[in-house]
């Protein structure tokens, strides 16, 4: 099984640059209506709120209607949190929470991305 985890954001164009800064490389795959990264062994998309919203509303709520509340964590282990936070802020994203030893055994910082998505970079502490 192949997972992708999509992300509905406003501005597929600006989102793809800050995700492609944040995660230092270029999509796999970016074309009108979806983006993609490999993540190794999964990939994120990430597709414009207007475009699924033809396919789920009126069932369910357009995504513009909850922009900036969190709806997700996209929780990232690295193995260079130094250079993952500097990649963070290359991409502007929100700082929410600075990075800090966890006692699930991670240092953890948070970050929030231009649709509120939620974004942890961690890393096992020694």
């Amino acid at each position: 099984m192949l997972v992708e985890f999509i992300l509905y954001v406003r501005d597929q164009e600006h989102s793809c640059a800050v995700y492609s800064t944040l995660l230092g490389q270029e999509p796999t795959l970016h074309v009108p209506g979806m983006t993609e990264f490999d993540l190794g062994g999964c990939k994120l998309g990430l597709m414009p709120g207007s475009g699924i919203a033809r396919i789920i509303t009126p069932v369910l709520k357009h995504p513009e209607n909850a922009a900036g509340v969190p709806r997700c964590e996209l929780y990232l282990l690295v193995d260079d949190l130094q250079a993952a936070l500097h990649r963070a802020g290359s991409a502007a994203l929100q700082i929410v929470d600075p990075a800090t030893e966890r006692d699930w055994g991670h240092r953890v910082a948070y970050f929030a991305d231009p649709d509120g998505h939620v974004i942890a970079l961690a890393t096992p502490i020694p």
